[in-house]
Order: C-alpha cells, then structure tokens, then sequence
C-alpha cells in the first residue's frame, strides 16, 4: 500500500501544473493519492507564537510525514517558485520535527513559457535542501506552453515530456 502526495504550486483552478500533478499521479499508480492545500496563511512569527501551527499547516505536515513518496509540481513566477510554495515550505519547517526526511522527492513544472520551469525547478531544489528529502536528479520534466500540452481528459500530449514523466514516477516509485 503506497501513499503519493502531490503539491501543486499553483492555486488557479484550471492550473496546468495541476493537471500535471495529476497526470504524475495517474502514472504513478499508488494505492492512495492526497493533494496537499496551500491555501495557508502567510508565515508570520507573531502568528505562530501567538496561536501556534495553523490546523491547515499542521495537516499539510501531516500529508507530508504520512506520505511513502511526494510530487510537486511547480509554476515559474519571475524565474523562481511562486510565493504560494515558498510560503507552504517556511510553514512546515515550523511544525515538530522534520517530515521532509529521507522522502522521495519528484519535481515537475508546467509553464507558459518556452524553457517549461527551468529556474523554478533550480529555485525549489535549493529551497528544499534543508529539509533533507531525497530528490530525483531525472529525467527533468519541463513542459512548456502548458496552456497547450494538455488534451481535454488532463493528459499530457507532448510524448516527449510524457515519456520523461513515466520514467520519473517509475524511478521515483522504486525510491520507496
């Protein structure tokens, strides 16, 4: 019995790295899937030691510790991660211990533009190294003009990056 987390970095309903989140997911095949929430608030200290985790953080951190493997699929704002995401990671950095480690970890990202988040997926590595996950190098799944790349059922089009994201879940499968 495997359970996959899948975080999508983008909170718009018809996100494409949503829909790739998805896609991964289906491909994966796991007994379970949970799509974590990032609709948390913004990180503030005065907050948290004010009232403590927010519930949706903490089960957000929950999702993650539970989790046999995690996908995240990230947009590119201003060549790096969206906000969003960046704001989700300092949160669960606050919650006990670290749920983050040795988790086997998959990037993806859909953009509109042409490198398909090349800088996005450089930024979240970075941002991730202090939790200690064990990310997959590859294969690197960029889909560009993803307003494009996805036919009527959710499912990648381009067989390029479809063939590079059977092989990552199927590496990042056998990482479990």
């Amino acid at each position: 019995m495997t359970t996959l987390l899948g975080i999508s970095g983008s909170l718009r309903k018809a996100s494409t790295n949503t829909l790739l989140m998805r896609h991964a997911a289906n491909t994966f095949g796991a007994d379970t899937f949970v799509e974590g929430d990032l609709r948390l608030p913004l990180y503030d200290g005065d907050l948290e030691e004010s009232d403590g985790i927010p519930a949706s953080v903490q089960t957000l951190a929950d999702q993650i510790k539970a989790a046999d493997a995690i996908i995240i699929s990230t947009p590119e704002y201003n060549k790096a991660i969206p906000g969003v995401l960046k704001n989700a990671l300092d949160w669960v950095s606050r919650t006990e211990g670290n749920v983050w480690a040795n988790k086997p970890l998959a990037i993806l990202s859909a953009t509109a533009g042409r490198a398909g988040g090349e800088r996005a997926q450089f930024s979240l590595r970075l941002a991730m190294m202090p939790f200690r996950t064990r990310i997959l190098q590859g294969p690197e799944v960029l889909v560009a003009q993803s307003f494009n790349a996805f036919d009527e059922d959710g499912k990648l089009t381009n067989e390029i990056n479809d063939k590079a994201l059977i092989e990552l879940m199927t590496d990042l499968k056998a990482m479990i």
